[in-house]
């Protein structure tokens, strides 16, 4: 097999439709299986701005601005404790039964305090109480080597109000708990169901044809806010900042975390860009360029690590063995990923991932992947990324999915048919491709009607 660069028309997959809220009794089930999974009598999940992901998906709120706690008890009590701004916001979450109470010491410094200061109270209110065992969700736990043997790991979530927390239920009986949601095989959030895999569809569709549009509109001469005026947002929320970093060989590496700035982009740059909403991040990186032997001859190399992602992922493969076929793959060309090649993903970027060297936990049917491949060394100007999302759904998951979202089934397996068909890359049925620009490579934006291709 060869891998070839050629002009390739990319299809209109369907219309995206604004896809149906998922059903409040699903927050509710969500709730009171992570409760049930904790083993404790209250579970409460933490969420702020940048780590929102767990609250959202047990409630569908999520707090901006402020700081919330999610509390799960028994008899099916479910609050969230919040401070002033977002009080009314979270009154408006679909979660059945949820009740809503102020802890002024959520709110931004300088706010009043005159009502509910003290966040202890709030808690002993809601009904903790000494020595009912309570579980804690931050934004990530610790690995068994990244702490000290014998002693407990300290969970995510800010000092003020792990301390509240034991302050009212005593520091014995609080556990961490966080793998019941973020575990990489096992965890809650790391499974999603058909009406779930439909709203990100939509926004992984969404989010990769707005990068499309920045990649194959931009020119020299642009400055980096140019080319992301183009990108086409229409209000979605995103689950990163969007990015745009361009960089010529004098200027040294390009930083594709970075924001978009005024930098004008001449001919022969790197640049990358990246539009991540709720449900899938898009990348794609290149040269601003319509020629470059060297380049499209890496391009290439890394064009092959991505083949053989698609290769060999499918429901029941270990994670540990994805990883060793990407980058055994990618050092054939002299190339290796910067990270994880794969890791879960949703209304935040990273959850976790089972991508991991040695690692024997399986893609499981449910699992929303980021194909995150960053090939790595690349020369001071260069630039080389192409990240999509998926999901991967064993039989029953796909005849759910085709029965309750059809037009969203539709358009999978036209992107599906495309991938195998016409870029020559063999797709799994157990992998659904989520986005617009499915594997579509074009490392020289100035001819971005040119993709990879394998023959």
């Amino acid at each position: 097999m060869t891998i070839r660069l050629t002009p390739v028309a990319i299809p209109d997959f369907g219309t995206i439709d604004e896809p149906p809220a998922l059903p409040p009794a699903r927050y509710a089930a969500r709730c009171d299986a992570a409760l049930a999974a904790a083993g404790t009598d209250w579970l409460v999940v933490y969420a702020d701005r940048e780590h929102m992901a767990n609250v959202m998906f047990l409630s569908g709120f999520e707090p901006r601005f402020e700081e919330a706690l999610l509390l799960l008890g028994p008899g099916g009590r479910r609050i969230v404790v919040t401070g002033n701004e977002c009080v009314p916001y979270a009154e408006r979450a679909p979660l059945p039964g949820l009740t809503v109470r102020l802890a002024q010491t959520m709110s931004l410094l300088g706010q009043d305090r005159s009502v509910a200061p003290r966040l202890t109270d709030v808690l002993r209110d809601a009904g903790l109480a000494p020595g009912t065992r309570t579980g804690i969700v931050g934004w990530k736990y610790l690995a068994a080597e990244e702490w000290d043997d014998g002693l407990p790991a300290p969970s995510f979530l800010p000092a003020a109000y792990h301390a509240a927390i034991a302050r009212v239920v005593g520091a014995d009986a609080v556990e961490d708990r966080t793998a019941v949601l973020l575990h990489p095989e096992t965890g809650h959030r790391s499974i999603i169901d058909a009406d779930q895999i439909a709203v990100f569809e939509a926004a992984a569709a969404r989010g990769s044809a707005m990068v499309w549009s920045v990649l194959s509109q931009l020119r020299p001469g642009d400055r980096e806010r140019d080319g992301a005026a183009r990108m086409g947002y229409h209000g979605d929320p995103f689950n990163v900042h969007m990015m745009l970093a361009s960089g010529g060989a004098a200027d040294g590496g390009v930083i594709g975390l970075a924001s978009p700035g005024p930098r004008v982009l001449r001919k022969g740059d790197g640049v990358s860009t990246a539009v991540g909403l709720w449900g899938g991040l898009t990348a794609r990186a290149g040269l601003l360029d319509d020629a470059d032997d060297a380049f499209v001859a890496t391009a290439a190399d890394y064009f092959a690590g991505l083949v053989e992602w698609y290769r060999v992922a499918r429901v029941g493969t270990p994670g540990g063995e994805l990883h060793d076929a990407v980058t055994g793959t990618l050092a054939r060309g002299g190339l290796h990923s910067l990270l994880n090649p794969g890791h879960l993903t949703g209304h935040e970027e990273w959850s976790h991932t089972p991508v991991r060297p040695g690692s024997t936990e399986r893609l499981r049917s449910g699992m929303h992947v980021q194909v995150d491949v960053i090939p790595t060394p690349m020369r001071d100007g260069w630039a080389l990324n192409c990240e999509d999302s998926v999901v991967l759904a064993d039989a029953a998951l796909r005849a759910e999915l085709a029965d309750r979202h059809p037009a969203v089934m539709a358009r999978i397996d036209a992107r599906r048919r495309f991938m195998t068909d016409t870029l020559g890359v063999a797709v799994d049925e157990t992998v659904l491709p989520l986005s617009s620009v499915p594997l579509c490579l074009a490392p020289l934006w100035l001819k971005a009607d040119h993709l990879f291709v394998q023959e």
